[in-house]
């Protein structure tokens, strides 16, 4: 079994990914489908300020941070090579540095960039809106698998 400050840094972890799984999980079941349902105008607009409002400390040292860890987390394993849970290890810090972070970065942002400069009420901003919010969901659901998937594989590296 894992053990010492590698165990630590197993459960932040599994911590940093959950947490960062329920987040997108609840953007893709329930947040972007009351978007979806507002007028283009007023979806635009509401996405425009939860984009600018998700730069936050709170928000920025979670889902950074647990890139770092997962990053950290990797990098260990690489070099100490443990006799338990290498696998899983190398799996979780795979799963959220491609599968959130990378995804993020790649899908989500640019999107996110585009939509930014759209003024709200626009006639572009009401075609755009149908094809953001499909696009931007469908990458939403792979970071939230990702997600989710770093942090079991995490947890399994622990039993």
């Amino acid at each position: 079994m894992i053990d010492g400050p590698y165990f630590v840094l197993t459960v932040l972890g599994v911590l940093g990914t959950g947490l960062t799984a329920g987040v997108f999980f609840a953007f893709s079941t329930f947040v972007m489908r009351g978007l979806a349902a507002l007028p283009p105008a007023q979806g635009v607009a509401a996405m425009q300020a939860v984009n600018v409002a998700a730069v936050s400390p709170a928000f920025m040292l979670l889902f950074l941070g647990s890139a770092v860890l997962c990053a950290v987390i990797t990098v260990v394993t690489f070099v100490l090579w443990p006799d338990e849970g290498t696998v899983e290890l190398f799996v979780g810090g795979a799963l959220y540095l491609v599968g959130t972070f990378g995804v993020t970065v790649v899908g989500n942002i640019p999107r996110n960039e585009a939509l930014a400069r759209l003024e709200p009420g626009s006639a572009e901003a009401a075609v755009h809106w149908p094809v953001f919010v499909r696009e931007w969901t469908v990458w939403n659901h792979v970071r939230a698998l990702a997600s989710a998937g770093a942090a079991l594989s995490y947890l399994l590296a622990l039993t």
